[in-house]
């Protein structure tokens, strides 16, 4: 059984799918988050369809946001996360390709790390600049303060715009 009151380190995680029904497989994602007994998810945002940020002969992503609270260390929270999209049939076939599941941390408290080996940056590259980010993060963390100090919201007119639509 889960702690009621894990707090540890809060922790903004990105969903995206847009293979084998995405909003099924977003939705399966979070319950498959909230099963773990080391993570609490506090807050979920609403799903959101977005056109991709890569190659554009794949269908649009659905994606989303949650904010969670751990205390696990990032690399553990990586390879729980990782272990979740294998077992929901996640194979890379290109970068920024399609993807039944694809789990992101975005933002870990205002740690900022950059790792080889895993690959693990944290904030994520390119969290900044994608509107499927921002929009669904301020939702659910409107305060969210980065490891600079800035706010979240100030990055909001950076983003590249995915034709971003709320679907629920």
């Amino acid at each position: 059984m889960k702690s009621a009151g894990l707090e540890g380190n809060k922790v903004l995680v990105g969903l995206g799918s847009n293979m084998d029904h995405p909003e099924y497989q977003i939705n399966a994602a979070i319950k498959a988050i909230n099963d773990l007994s080391s993570i609490r998810i506090l807050a979920q945002s609403s799903l959101y369809r977005s056109t991709p940020q890569g190659p554009q002969d794949q269908g649009n992503f659905c994606n989303a946001v949650i904010l969670i609270d751990t205390h696990l260390a990032p690399v553990a929270l990586l390879k729980k996360l990782q272990a979740i999209e294998i077992s929901h049939g996640r194979i890379k076939t290109r970068h920024w390709g399609e993807r039944v599941i694809d789990l992101d941390i975005l933002f870990y408290g205002t740690q900022v790390i950059n790792l080889e080996n895993p690959d693990l940056c944290i904030p994520h590259r390119h969290a900044l600049t994608r509107d499927f980010v921002v929009i669904p993060a301020l939702e659910i963390a409107p305060h969210w303060i980065l490891p600079d100090g800035s706010r979240l919201g100030d990055h909001k007119d950076q983003c590249i715009n995915h034709q971003l639509a709320l679907i629920g």
